[in-house]
């Protein structure tokens, strides 16, 4: 067995965040990049600027990071192994930090910030190495790219320039295609970070070494083996705040093109040629252009009501605030997906996301065909019997590979039986919360988990037939599942008409 540890960053570079005082900021970029300083991963000549509207100063910027990580951890989140920050290793992270206030529209602005980053170049010797991240609103990504290659910001011609950009990518696939044809305009596809932090977490890497690098697998991962394939991302919490987000998003879009999509390409993609960034999104981009154009027949929507979740009551979705009280914003999506090609003709994906389900529940469960059951008749299939193998995403990070053995006894009578793998149980994992590995790729250069651009105006082309179905024909159903069920009636019946079942949301 071969072991690896990843060492520290050998890029010195800045790294300029557009939405510096916004909550993508603080939940997850901070918190990453302190993770990274407490594994001793982030360069050893390093910078980071914060970059917003309002005006603060570097201190004022710093504690109030500080105090929202130092609550945070103090929480006892799973991301975090210790309920106190380490002073120390805060304490050079925030040394590297400075705050300039500045208008995302203004030309004046971006100037002002390439020369905050000479001085800090000057400073640090960073070698004119810049990240921009864009954490701010998605209607600022244009406006931001154009600005800076305006401003000589995206020029490479000291140092390298890159561009870390959120989701949504596009809220269709003709504003996907707008976005990539600006951006392209300034910057080189190279430069261009398109970030989904599904593809940080461990078990959405460890799908290629599951099926690439074992013998076992491999040979069966294709439409003679396999029945079907569930993909499922469930969410106990509602919208959070983000009343006037969901209403202009919706679970389709905030969740399908990207993250879905995402355990979709790890699951079916060929195997690559190599591990080079461009052959593996390449064997991703191929799984899109394969899939079956959809019908509205190939998905359901939903909405959830008040409900009940781990015994506390909660209200609907058109009860939340900056909700309308008439609402049609589904807050659940299932889709069936056929994929034409050699591998996967004939077996279907069955993906599902929601609001407020049962609970907090990330799995790809795929369903081996039985085997002929001449001998054993009584043999239990489908969700109640043997042959699946399950890849859990969270909340606990695992495979699970369920198969049939002889219960102790006199006579043959079978069992269903697991044998499990937990990463916990093998490995010591460095806390995380997923955008750690995308921000040490990026610092190094390595797109491999970054979405490139025929990847994302191809996922948006499977899903853009049920986008215009939905807008075409509202529905009075809503609300159509309780909080706290699995979702509408209607998405089991999509799974049943193929004489399958949902496996159940834990």
């Amino acid at each position: 067995m071969t072991e690896g540890k990843r060492q520290r960053c050998a890029t010195c570079c800045a790294l300029v965040i557009f939405g510096a005082g916004g909550d993508l900021t603080k939940r997850l970029v901070v918190p990453a990049l302190y993770n990274l300083a407490k594994q001793d991963l982030l360069p050893e000549k390093f910078a980071i600027v914060g970059f917003d509207h309002n005006e603060k100063t570097d201190d004022v910027w710093r504690k109030e990071l500080h105090d929202f990580l130092e609550q945070i951890v103090g929480s006892g989140h799973g991301e975090f192994e210790a309920r106190k920050i380490h002073e120390s290793v805060w304490n050079k992270l925030a040394s590297t930090m400075s705050y300039m206030a500045g208008d995302f529209l203004e030309a004046a602005s971006y100037t002002k910030l390439r020369n905050h980053l000479q001085r800090r170049d000057s400073e640090a010797g960073l070698d004119g190495n810049v990240v921009f991240y864009l954490a701010a609103a998605d209607r600022f990504f244009g406006p931001i790219v154009d600005a800076l290659g305006e401003a000589g910001l995206t020029s490479q011609e000291k140092g390298w320039r890159r561009v870390v950009i959120e989701k949504p990518f596009g809220h269709d696939l003709p504003s996907a295609k707008a976005l990539n044809q600006r951006i392209l305009k300034v910057l080189n596809e190279d430069q261009i970070y398109r970030i989904d932090h599904f593809l940080g977490k461990e078990t959405v890497q460890n799908i290629m070494a599951l099926r690439f690098a074992n013998g076992l697998f491999e040979p069966i991962w294709n439409r003679d083996r396999i029945d079907h394939v569930q993909i499922t991302v469930a969410e106990s919490i509602g919208i959070e705040q983000r009343g006037k987000f969901y209403e202009q998003t919706g679970a389709l879009r905030d969740m399908v093109p990207n993250h879905l999509f995402q355990l979709v390409a790890m699951t079916a993609m060929e195997p690559p040629a190599s591990f080079g960034a461009d052959e593996i999104r390449s064997r991703k981009a191929d799984v899109f252009k394969a899939v079956h154009p959809l019908s509205p027949d190939d998905a359901v929507r939903g909405q959830y009501g008040s409900g009940e979740i781990n015994g506390k009551t909660v209200a609907g979705y058109r009860e939340e605030p900056n909700v309308a009280p008439d609402s049609g914003v589904e807050t659940f999506a299932a889709l069936r997906l056929t994929i034409d090609n050699w591998r996967w003709a004939g077996v279907p994906f069955y993906l599902r996301t929601g609001k407020r389900l049962p609970s907090r529940w990330t799995e790809i469960a795929i369903l081996f065909k039985h085997a002929p059951l001449t001998l054993f008749r009584d043999t239990p299939t489908g969700n109640l019997g043997p042959d699946w193998l399950i890849l859990q995403i969270q909340p606990d990070e695992g495979i699970r590979l369920r198969f049939n053995a002889k219960r102790p006894g006199t006579e043959m009578h079978l069992e269903s039986v697991a044998m499990d793998f937990k990463y916990a149980d093998w490995f010591q994992q460095a806390p995380a919360v997923g955008y750690e590995t995308l921000l040490y790729d990026c610092f190094e250069g390595d797109q491999t988990l970054f979405q490139r651009a025929d990847q994302v105006e191809a996922a948006w082309a499977v899903v853009q037939p049920i986008i215009e179905a939905w807008a075409e024909s509202a529905t009075k159903e809503f609300p159509n599942y309780a909080a706290g069920s699995a979702g509408p009636k209607a998405a089991d019946a999509l799974i049943e008409r193929d004489g399958r079942k949902w496996r159940p949301i834990h």
